[in-house]
């Protein structure tokens, strides 16, 4: 292998770090770094081949057991050597996305986690890709610009927090860098597929089994959902224009969101569309109480449903003016037809239970009947 042609990609096990690791090992040596699962695996389930970094060729993937938590991903230094002989290129997508972490688990994955990869980039002086989120933005409204400086705004949750922390990081840092934030990430632009169910999943699957019934919220909110693959997408892009040695984007931040935002009144029109799910009701934010909540429901909405209602009172858009330019993406649609996409494939694999049968199915099932059935139903 030539010498520092492998791009090195931490969360590899992750949903939008697997998609990564896939597309570029078409085309280049990847190094996943990998903490638990020992595989990459994609959103569609199957498993990327990859052999052990110490007994890899130098070709396709290698997993490499290492923790971003600790300094030099805990590393032997004949490790971080042979690190420094093969890769040419870090993409850093490791953190947690949980918005109920205990503060600790932020700092240490998600801010002192990126000050190790940055610390990794300037040792073995190599350019560095940050995956950070859209939503560092805080609880401002309107539209949020891509190189837009810290305005002070204020955060719904630690999540959130972190990742700005983690990006201040990044661009203190005396290392070529670039940072993509993504907007809410689900499933895949044509089939709505989604590894895992979390965060918006786990909100949407409450509502519609009327576990959460009322909830703080203005119909005019706007959510900016992004397909994974489009993420995917866009990260390798960016990462092989640095790779090749087009330094155009360094220094550069890059929104990555779909088409189209959705506002929760549509959200709430299309869920109404499914006969088995029930039916959410959202009130200004100033009329809710959690009083008012029956004690099951409270139990749900403080434990879980107060984590992502934060999401449902802000009117706003993400400019991606540099990704669509230099770049050269152009964001999938992302709208009302999307939406349904994702919960038919939620649907399908069970997550959110099993469709109702519709009135011509229902006919259909009674005309196949047997007439000695339908007599003997009669009786």
């Amino acid at each position: 292998m030539n010498p520092r042609r492998a791009i090195l990609v931490t969360g590899a096990m992750g949903l939008i770090g697997a998609e990564v690791v896939a597309r570029l090992s078409q085309r280049h040596p990847v190094i996943a770094v990998m903490h638990k699962q020992p595989r990459v695996i994609r959103t569609d389930g199957s498993v990327v081949p990859s052999d052990e970094f110490g007994q890899w060729s130098g070709q396709g993937v290698a997993r490499l057991a290492a923790s971003v938590c600790e300094p030099g991903f805990g590393l032997a230094t004949e490790e971080l050597v042979a690190l420094g002989e093969s890769i040419g290129c870090i993409v850093h997508a490791a953190a947690t996305i949980a918005f109920d972490a205990p503060e600790q688990e932020y700092l240490q994955l998600n801010v002192a986690g990126t000050q190790h990869a940055i610390d990794l980039a300037q040792r073995l002086q190599v350019p560095f890709i940050y995956v950070s989120t859209a939503y560092v933005c805080g609880r401002r409204s309107g539209t949020i610009l891509e190189n837009e400086p810290d305005s002070g705004q204020e955060f719904s949750n630690g999540y959130e927090r972190s990742k700005f922390r983690a990006e201040q990081l990044v661009n203190q840092a005396p290392v070529r860098s670039t940072i993509l934030r993504p907007a809410i990430v689900t499933g895949e632009a044509a089939t709505g597929a989604i590894r895992d169910y979390k965060n918006l999943y786990t909100l949407v699957k409450l509502i519609v089994e009327g576990k959460l019934r009322r909830l703080p919220g203005r119909y005019d909110a706007t959510l900016s959902l992004v397909p994974v693959d489009y993420v995917a997408d866009a990260v390798v892009a960016a990462t092989e224009l640095i790779h090749a040695g087009d330094e155009s984007i360094l220094g550069r931040t890059f929104h990555l969101q779909g088409a189209n935002t959705l506002a929760l009144r549509q959200v709430s029109d299309v869920l109404a569309e499914y006969p088995s799910f029930e039916i959410g009701t959202f009130v200004p934010p100033s009329a809710f109480s959690v009083e008012d909540l029956d004690p099951i429901e409270r139990d749900y909405y403080e434990r879980i449903g107060a984590q992502y209602t934060c999401y449902f009172d802000r009117v706003r858009t993400f400019d991606d003016t540099n990704t669509r330019t230099l770049l050269g993406l152009h964001p999938p649609a992302t709208g009302v037809d999307y939406l349904r996409s994702l919960l038919d494939f939620c649907l399908a694999s069970g997550y959110l239970g099993r469709p109702l049968p519709s009135v011509s199915e229902i006919l259909f099932n009674e005309s196949s009947r047997s007439p000695q059935l339908i007599a003997g139903a009669v009786k």
